[in-house]
């Protein structure tokens, strides 16, 4: 079966509404798999905010969702890690540099434009030298910072808009296009598994 684990900041806004409608998109097309959700700089047990838990049972999900900082064994546990942003990504393979074959932002998860994918897989293995050179006590190499520019600049944005603090609309919002990228996700995990 299948563990996916979703990444955001605080673990009470984006990551727990990918992970509560995941779960309920998945069941509905039969596909299993696990979910579970974490944040950066979470503190965990802290409750979801009351928008996202607004939306999440408007939408069918009646779960209780307790926020969760980010771990090793979570890392270790899932098969894929989706961020909700390139900053979530880069900050969780900052510190498990090994996870970065299996992280993905969810928007670029789901991307299916082949030049963009190759950029993102040249983007990460970038990253993933540069902090590894840097844990060594070296610079990383000028080239490779040079190339990570370029290709920053040229690759759409991949982050999920941040609604915390913001009303009921941003949280409408953010969780639209959750949605939008979950529908994507399901449509190419049922597209693995018939290969």
């Amino acid at each position: 079966m299948l563990h996916i684990l979703f990444v955001c900041t605080g673990n009470t806004c984006r990551s727990p509404m990918a992970e509560g409608l995941l779960r309920k998109l998945a069941k509905e097309r039969g596909i299993e798999l696990e979910v579970r959700s974490a944040g950066v700089s979470a503190i965990s047990g802290n409750t979801i905010s009351r928008h996202a838990a607004a939306i999440l049972r408007d939408e069918g999900v009646h779960e209780d969702f307790q926020s969760s900082q980010l771990s090793a064994p979570d890392v270790s546990w899932a098969h894929l890690v989706l961020t909700l942003t390139g900053g979530h990504k880069r900050h969780l393979l900052q510190y498990f540099p090994d996870a970065v074959s299996k992280t993905y932002t969810l928007k670029e998860y789901v991307q299916d434009e082949a030049a963009v994918q190759q950029d993102i897989q040249e983007l990460d293995s970038l990253y993933a030298g540069a902090e590894l050179s840097l844990a060594l006590g070296k610079e990383p190499e000028a080239a490779d910072l040079q190339r990570i520019i370029e290709i920053r600049q040229r690759i759409p944005s991949f982050d999920i808009s941040d609604p915390f603090g913001g009303s009921r609309d941003d949280y409408e919002l953010a969780a639209a296009e959750i949605r939008t990228a979950l529908f994507g996700l399901l449509d190419k995990l049922e597209s693995l598994k018939r290969l």
